[in-house]
């Protein structure tokens, strides 16, 4: 069977581009529906929203890799759209929650727990320093 042809990288780019304007419209509409449905002194004293897209996101994307696993005559074009565009817009855990499981698929629990906690150490400890650092700064 012969290899589908690549897209170009403008092709990629706007694919990705597109699902990602969609996904962060997405993202907003869920942080509104919040703040509608609970009122804003709720709805900003709990994360509700990021939990929402979250949660969402990760099923939504291990139902999308289920699909293109499962059909695999899936285009690029479909991947890049819907996996890296849409829910990389609608919420980048996704895409951890994917990379995690998918390291304990492959036979490294080790290796999985160790990028789920650096990352999350890391990207904390990142967000103080940045904090920090234009804290002191002003």
């Amino acid at each position: 069977m012969p290899l589908p042809p690549q897209l170009s990288f403008l092709n990629a780019s706007l694919l990705v581009a597109l699902g990602g304007g969609i996904g962060s419209w997405l993202r907003f509409v869920v942080g509104r529906a919040w703040v509608a449905a609970a009122g804003p002194a709720r709805a900003s004293a709990f994360p509700f929203a990021t939990l929402t897209v979250n949660i969402a996101g990760s099923v939504a994307m291990g139902l999308l890799v289920g699909w293109l696993a499962r059909f695999a005559g899936q285009s690029e074009a479909t991947r890049l759209l819907l996996a890296v565009g849409l829910l990389g817009g609608f919420t980048t855990f996704s895409s951890f929650s994917l990379e995690v499981i998918l390291l304990f698929q492959r036979g490294a629990p080790g290796l999985a727990a160790f990028y789920g906690a650096v990352s999350m150490a890391a990207g904390m400890l990142g967000l103080w320093l940045g904090l920090l650092l234009m804290r002191s700064a002003a």
